[in-house]
């Protein structure tokens, strides 16, 4: 009996507003915030499980982000429009080239061509400090204009460029991990460098960058006059078509764009990694989905009561389904807030103590997790907005007496 009276007391202020402003969307809201706030703990759990769900899916999003412009980073900072390669080899950091001597002064007769870069790269295992680590080596051609115009260090953030073939630019996370620094003397294939540079933007978590000397590199790996790839630009106006039809018609050679090149290394390297962050992204959708789910068809059912109250005074479907859904909306929008912000804190901490990983937030990121944290509440809202439109206030008197 006191329970009763009591959801007729808790449904007169509703029942007045209803009378006065049938449609009012700020009744419906201020009911909604009313419900939920009645359990603080619920509200808690439901924003709390939209916001590790939208944190999931930033920050594996972001990763994946972050891996695409680690293996392309080389390509973007390198000179040309256009990438020659050894005859059969499509892409540069998982593949072996060696393209022929003379290719590049052939490449440079042509009219169309304004410009070409060698470079001769390896993969090179270190040893620091017992550990084996992997990594990239570039040997480019010294010469007027930046390291960046020549396949060099494009940021070298302490120290300069190799003058001599002595001497090397070392990525500096990796310097950082194992205590290298400037002037240091490093061992590399049997030989030592001097560490003159530093250079920022030339690490992943599956390699690094070190630039040497090109000269350095054909006496490293005893191949003089070696050159791996080609650093293509084409003279301006002229159709890159023309110039790759032109190019195809030297011997024992692959000529492609870099962003080709850059697909298939992203292909190799990349794309067997983001599937299953992209499936775990997903999972991460589902769980929010589930906990918002539960948590508002649970708050609904326990107020079945209540929401007949409403039906018996006047309240049309229409209402009801915007009072769930406005609830589930809100808790949703709460949780997105807080995901966003649970992203960008984890985010900067993972990338303070591991710098190798690179997280992106790309604006397009961010408004897919705002448009899933609110497909989170839509979903989460079916079923209980569907229970109430079919709730018989003469259930709800029958089962109170």
């Amino acid at each position: 009996m006191i329970r009763s009276f009591r959801l007729y007391e808790a449904s007169i202020s509703t029942l007045s507003v209803l009378l006065l402003y049938p449609y009012s969307y700020e009744m419906t809201i201020s009911v909604a915030v009313k419900n939920l706030l009645q359990d603080k703990v619920r509200i808690l759990l439901s924003a709390t499980g939209v916001a590790l769900a939208v944190m999931l899916i930033l920050v594996l999003n972001g990763f994946v982000t972050g891996l695409y412009q680690q293996v392309s980073a080389y390509l973007d900072n390198s000179p040309g429009t256009l990438v020659i390669t050894q005859r059969g080899v499509t892409n540069m950091l998982g593949a072996t080239s060696l393209i022929p001597t003379d290719t590049m002064d052939r490449a440079l007769e042509l009219q169309t061509v304004a410009d070409a870069v060698p470079i001769l790269s390896q993969f090179v295992i270190l040893n620091l400090h017992d550990l084996k680590q992997p990594a990239y080596l570039i040997g480019y051609p010294g010469g007027p204009g930046t390291p960046a115009s020549r396949g060099g260090p494009w940021n070298i953030i302490q120290g300069r460029e190799p003058l001599t073939n002595g001497e090397m630019v070392f990525d500096q996370v990796l310097a950082k991990r194992h205590n290298l620094r400037l002037g240091d003397r490093f061992e590399l294939m049997g030989q030592e460098f001097k560490i003159v540079g530093l250079s920022d933007g030339t690490t992943s978590w599956m390699t690094s960058f070190i630039f040497l000397r090109k000269v350095a590199v054909e006496e490293l790996l005893r191949a003089p006059e070696a050159t791996s790839f080609l650093l293509v630009s084409q003279e301006p106006g002229i159709d890159q078509a023309q110039v790759i039809n032109q190019l195809k018609q030297l011997e024992g050679i692959e000529v492609l764009p870099k962003e080709t090149i850059v697909a298939n290394d992203t292909k190799l390297l990349v794309e067997v990694f983001s599937t299953p962050l992209q499936l775990m992204a997903g999972i991460a959708f589902f769980v929010g989905v589930l906990v918002v789910g539960l948590v508002i068809y649970t708050a609904t059912i326990e107020r079945q009561r209540e929401y007949g109250v409403l039906k018996s005074i006047g309240a049309c479907n229409r209402f009801l389904y915007k009072l769930v859904i406005i609830q589930a909306t809100v808790a949703a929008a709460l949780g997105a807030i807080a995901g966003i912000g649970f992203a960008l804190g984890l985010a900067k901490t993972i990338m303070h103590f591991r710098p190798e990983f690179l997280i992106i937030f790309e604006s397009d990121l961010i408004w897919l997790a705002l448009g899933s944290s609110f497909a989170i509440s839509l979903l989460a809202a079916i079923v209980p907005a569907r229970t109430i439109a079919k709730l018989e206030p003469a259930m709800v008197f029958q089962r109170g007496r």
